[in-house]
């Protein structure tokens, strides 16, 4: 399976930014979701995630009310909708696949599959 993500870019603070992550080679639904970042010099961190059924979504403390995950089946992509942006929210971002439906959609070793990140850049 391939990930592409895309719709980085550079906004101001308190604008809002969609990510997108399509899947190719198998369908989303069998796979835990998840959006991570990365700060420069930073281990990647759990943002959101969404388990396979579509039912149950997570997200980080930091993220909690304004950044929301969600999936399009029949698109195959799965969305990171950002809102109320803040300058520490940059980062890159990186959408992830879990083949083996782990549990917890938190943790990054459970992913088997990544895509290749793409950048935010909040501006004050």
């Amino acid at each position: 399976v391939q990930l592409q993500a895309s719709g980085g870019g550079l906004v101001q603070a308190g604008d809002s930014l969609r990510l997108s992550c399509v899947v190719s080679g198998r369908a989303i639904n069998n796979y835990n979701m998840g959006w991570f970042r990365q700060y420069p010099g930073k281990e990647r961190e759990f943002v959101v995630g969404i388990r396979w059924s579509g039912s149950v979504t997570a997200s980080a403390d930091s993220v909690r009310g304004r950044f929301t995950v969600s999936r399009s089946v029949a698109k195959n992509t799965l969305y990171l909708q950002m809102n109320s942006l803040k300058p520490e929210d940059t980062a890159v971002y990186y959408c992830a696949a879990d083949g083996q439906r782990s549990v917890a959609v938190s943790v990054e070793r459970s992913y088997d599959y990544w895509g290749q990140g793409t950048q935010v850049t909040v501006s004050s």
